[in-house]
């Protein structure tokens, strides 16, 4: 009784005082507390932006500019270094080479992981969590550990220095992350709509790929999002597995540095173009990614 006859008191008390508060003095409460938000959120957008910016402004400038004093835009602005990478077979190719592997791995990926991810969504057999388990280990392992299995293998059938090679390594943890993504998004999807649309005269392949997949399109939209980031910025296994008529971008890069010193003017401009097909991937998927880290496993 004594206790909560204390927090009644207490309670009243609280009441008491916050009645004595003026609207006026809310709304300076309230705008303050907007004012700090917004300060943060420019921090915070101020150093996300800085690197970036700094990146665009060295791809600019001359090496002599940048070693020199530092300047927070280019005095003397030119374009040599973009033009150099595009007029440069071995960097522009370098590009193509990176583009190719990742929309294979992407095609192979989503390909494999839409049934899989299916099959254990809707059914029950024996190891079923278990293999589902052992699939998200893979994740767990860093890419180095297979990186002399994979040399050995293609280069024996063949395969090395070539996209297909590179595209399939990265399918060894791509495929689990796509699977583990699908599922939670089919997993949500009634089953139902499965009994409904067999009763109607669908068969699975025209149900699956009619009905089913329009439903979790935004679920495809984030899974292919984190395909292509794995992808793009994975170096260790893109590296190992291609020599000249393969290698990516972020191998093309290394020959910046030579015993003359570093072109830091070139790898500003590369490092700036690296960018851009992240972006538009971004760009074209973000209604899927809003949606799909709002409903899905993400």
């Amino acid at each position: 009784m004594s206790y909560q006859l204390e927090n009644t008191q207490r309670g009243e008390k609280y009441n008491t005082i916050f009645s004595k508060v003026s609207p006026a003095q809310r709304r300076m409460r309230n705008a303050r507390s907007h004012m700090r938000s917004r300060l943060l959120l420019g921090l915070y957008l101020f150093l996300m932006i800085l690197p970036i910016y700094w990146l665009i402004n060295m791809s600019l400038q001359t090496n002599s500019e940048i070693l020199g004093s530092m300047t927070l835009w280019p005095q003397n602005l030119t374009f040599d270094n973009y033009i150099g990478i595009f007029t440069n077979s071995s960097w522009y190719m370098g590009y193509v080479n990176s583009m190719l592997y990742v929309a294979m791995n992407m095609l192979i990926t989503i390909c494999v992981a839409l049934p899989a991810a299916y099959a254990f969504s809707r059914y029950t057999f024996i190891g079923d969590k278990h293999l589902f388990f052992w699939l998200l280990t893979n994740l767990m392992a860093p890419p180095a550990v297979f990186l002399l299995p994979y040399f050995q293998l293609y280069y024996s059938v063949g395969l090395f220095d070539t996209h297909i090679a590179v595209a399939l390594a990265h399918c060894l943890f791509n495929i689990p992350l796509a699977i583990w993504i699908l599922e939670g998004f089919m997993s949500s999807v009634p089953k139902e709509i499965d009994e409904t649309a067999y009763i109607d005269g669908y068969s699975f392949p025209r149900f699956f790929v009619k009905i089913f997949i329009p439903m979790i399109r935004s679920g495809i939209g984030v899974t292919l999002f984190f395909l292509f980031m794995f992808s793009w910025v994975e170096l260790l296994l893109a590296r190992t597995l291609t020599a000249t008529d393969a290698q990516p971008i972020g191998m093309i890069m290394t020959r910046t540095s030579t015993a003359s010193g570093i072109d830091w003017g070139t790898l500003a401009a590369a490092g700036v173009l690296t960018i851009i097909p992240g972006i538009l991937v971004v760009y074209f998927v973000r209604n899927h990614i809003a949606k799909g880290f709002a409903l899905g496993r993400t």
